[in-house]
């Protein structure tokens, strides 16, 4: 073994130990690499030039990157929704819809699970949220304990596969940069683009085959054994016509915004990133449509007095910015609203002026629900947590494009390379034995750094010849992390409900109940493994891709 792979190895070791040890991710990966780059360099066996190369990588990764300002957008519309308490309105109305059947509060924490992973694609709020709100209500109405914990854990991790999800966005860039960076290699230098929006439509089947796959479960074990979940007193819901107004009316506005972002992408009239901005748009609105209005303090700034002022007695700013979006869609599709012409017909002249006001309706509506929300002292939380989650996924980033290089100077991804297709079985081997590392390192490191460490290292590899579909990958991929979420003994999704489970709640009860989902998930991957149109029918059908 020469200098330079011994290097190597002890750098990845150390790497994956100060992982473990709690260090921050982004200054590991950064910190290791470049200490190893520069022993390196003093032992002739690096070339430094490669590290001059980062502020290039960061540039083109993360400045110029379209994609990305998704991310942001997409944390800021979850944690909205979150704070708003519209996941406990969701889960208490389903939880009535369903209670009286048996089995139906697992149910009803399956749909709303979806739900919620649509509406936020944040893993661990979901958990948490579900967590406080159905465990107690489940564990009172003597569900099984096991399966309660297992249904809400499961039900928490869908935010990992159903669109709009934050491991896809960012899966989807890794992937397409691998699969660019495959073809090149072998020659091809106008291969054919992966989008985030390929992805969200690949994954939208698979996530929506999970979640059919728990309904079925949990039905099967309210027939066969219904004292593990017992229905709901029928004298303790009363299913009436105002109980159903009730739901639509809870309903609607999470499905509404649901439509509006996976719909905008489906049907190709937005990129991830515009609909992103929708939905951050939307959430506001139905936030501040919940916090309704104010009264002003007796002694207030004249910053806040003026936003009393807009916030006019009897209006419903959210509703009005809504409608006002729809008529400016409408006048858009209608009328050539352009103003780099030289004449401006009469008619497109007044649908500007239209236009104008629209627009003005907007941004009143957004200002006056930010100002409610602002007054229920929840605007100020919100951010805090929109920055604090984007700074650590750029911060990321950042590492793991040290670490990228390093490893590249190091001809670290010619020994991976050589390393996988050297197995017995061709690529497909290949592919299992990667599955099966991504699977393991689940249970330790989060799916941001994954995404960004051992995508852009194996994906290359398994993308060079054409036999493996990028789309098919990501989509495996995505489903996999999802998987060692739920995992014990490591689990993420385990240690979010141990962290707000009641005392009475063992931790192995919680570890017997996921055990159930987990076999799911491993069927539902081997349904996708052995059956690809279910990842590849619904993005050549939208957009005609052919991976």
């Amino acid at each position: 073994m020469d200098t330079s792979t011994l290097i190597l190895i002890i750098m990845l070791f150390s790497t994956f130990a100060l992982l473990l040890s709690g260090f921050p991710v982004a200054f590991v990966l950064g910190g290791s690499s470049l200490f190893f780059g520069i022993i390196g360099a003093i032992f002739g066996v690096f070339d430094m030039g490669f590290i001059s190369a980062l502020p290039l990588r960061i540039y083109g990764n993360a400045i110029v990157n379209e994609i990305l300002i998704a991310v942001p957008l997409f944390v800021f519309m979850g944690i909205v929704l979150e704070r708003s308490q519209i996941a406990e309105e969701l889960l208490d109305t389903m939880g009535k819809l369903f209670g009286k059947l048996p089995g139906g509060l697992g149910i009803s924490v399956s749909i709303v699970g979806a739900l919620l992973a649509a509406s936020t694609g944040i893993v661990g709020a979901t958990v948490v949220t579900m967590g406080l709100l159905s465990l107690p209500t489940m564990i009172r109405r003597h569900y099984d304990p096991s399966l309660a914990c297992g249904s809400i854990c499961a039900a928490g991790t869908l935010g990992q596969i159903i669109p709009p999800s934050i491991v896809l966005i960012i899966l989807g860039e890794q992937i397409s940069n691998a699969y660019t960076d495959a073809q090149r290699a072998v020659g091809n230098w106008s291969p054919e683009p992966i989008s985030v929006g390929d992805l969200f439509a690949g994954a939208l089947l698979p996530g929506l085959m999970l979640v059919g796959f728990y309904v079925l479960y949990q039905t099967f074990i309210a027939i066969r054994h219904p004292e593990r979940c017992p229905p709901v007193p029928k004298d303790e819901i009363h299913l009436d016509g105002g109980f159903f107004l009730h739901v639509l009316q809870v309903m609607c506005p999470p499905l509404l915004l649901i439509v509006a972002v996976l719909g905008s992408i489906l049907m190709g009239l937005a990129t991830p990133t515009e609909s992103a901005a929708i939905g951050a748009i939307g959430a506001v609105l139905l936030a501040g449509q919940r916090v309704g209005r104010t009264k002003p303090e007796q002694k207030i700034s004249p910053l806040k007095r003026f936003l009393f002022a807009l916030d006019v007695k009897g209006a419903n700013p959210s509703l009005i910015a809504l409608f006002a979006l729809v008529a400016m869609f409408i006048l858009k599709s209608l009328f050539d609203l352009r103003l780099q012409r030289v004449a401006l017909p009469t008619v497109d002249l007044l649908a500007l002026i239209a236009a104008f006001a629209l627009a003005t309706l907007v941004i009143w509506g957004i200002l006056v629900t930010l100002h409610r929300i602002q007054c229920k002292n929840i605007l100020f939380p919100i951010i805090e947590d929109s920055a604090h989650i984007t700074n650590l996924v750029f911060t990321i980033l950042i590492g793991a494009a040290m670490f990228s290089l390093v490893f590249r100077g190091y001809n670290g991804d010619e020994i991976v390379q050589e390393f996988l297709l050297n197995f017995p079985g061709g690529i497909y081997t290949s592919l299992v034995i990667v599955m099966i590392v991504i699977f393991i390192l689940g249970f330790f490191l989060d799916f941001i750094e994954i995404c960004f460490i051992v995508v852009p290292l194996i994906a290359p590899v398994l993308l060079a010849n054409d036999v493996i579909s990028p789309l098919w990958l990501g989509v495996l991929i995505a489903m996999n992390l999802q998987t060692s979420f739920l995992t014990p003994p490591f689990g993420f999704a385990l240690f979010y409900l141990r962290g707000v489970a009641p005392p009475e709640i063992k931790t192995l009860e919680i570890y017997k109940g996921v055990l159930p989902f987990i076999i799911i998930q491993i069927i539902a991957i081997l349904c996708v493994a052995f059956i690809p149109e279910l990842s590849s029918w619904l993005p050549n059908v939208i957009y005609g891709t052919k991976f």
